[in-house]
């Protein structure tokens, strides 16, 4: 993939802004004609640079109204634990990140659910009964301050 021009990022912030906005309307906003435009557009599907379009959801209005981070420590750190670990938490859908660290924790998730006994069940049924799993510790946040999914260009 070649280097990102200020068109590419123009036309990235866009589609981050509306990813459904019309070909059209995204190369009158960029300065381009809309068949380059949709060229580009394609150029940047194929590259990876764009991975793929979703609909961003409201979770209270779905009934996932809760956001936790639990923090977890593993038995081990081997190869067979690791996976074996993050093969599991692929399979759960309220797992919507799902980092491994370095420092103090094995693993940082964010984690949706409908309300604190909902989260604590599937702490229960789900976290805690995953081969390997040592510890967890859940970090409730007070205020959400900011959350995007917009990267800066």
């Amino acid at each position: 993939m070649r280097e990102l021009d200020s068109i590419d990022r123009r036309i990235l912030r866009a589609l981050q802004e509306n990813g459904r906005i019309q070909n059209v309307e995204l190369a009158e906003k960029v300065g381009l004609s809309p068949s380059p435009c949709l060229r580009r557009v394609r150029l940047l599907e194929e590259a990876g640079v764009i991975e793929r379009y979703v609909a961003l959801l409201n979770a209270a209005k779905i009934g996932m109204g809760l956001t936790v981070f639990a923090r977890l420590w593993l038995t081990g750190q081997d190869t067979d634990t690791v996976d074996h670990f993050t093969e599991q938490v692929k399979l759960l859908p309220q797992v919507v990140e799902c980092h491994l660290m370095a420092g103090d924790c094995d693993f940082l998730l964010r984690v949706v659910a409908a309300d604190l006994d909902a989260y604590r069940q599937f702490q229960v049924d789900h976290l805690t009964r995953i081969k390997g799993v040592r510890s967890v510790k859940t970090e409730i946040p007070m205020q959400k301050i900011k959350l995007t999914s917009e990267l800066p260009l």
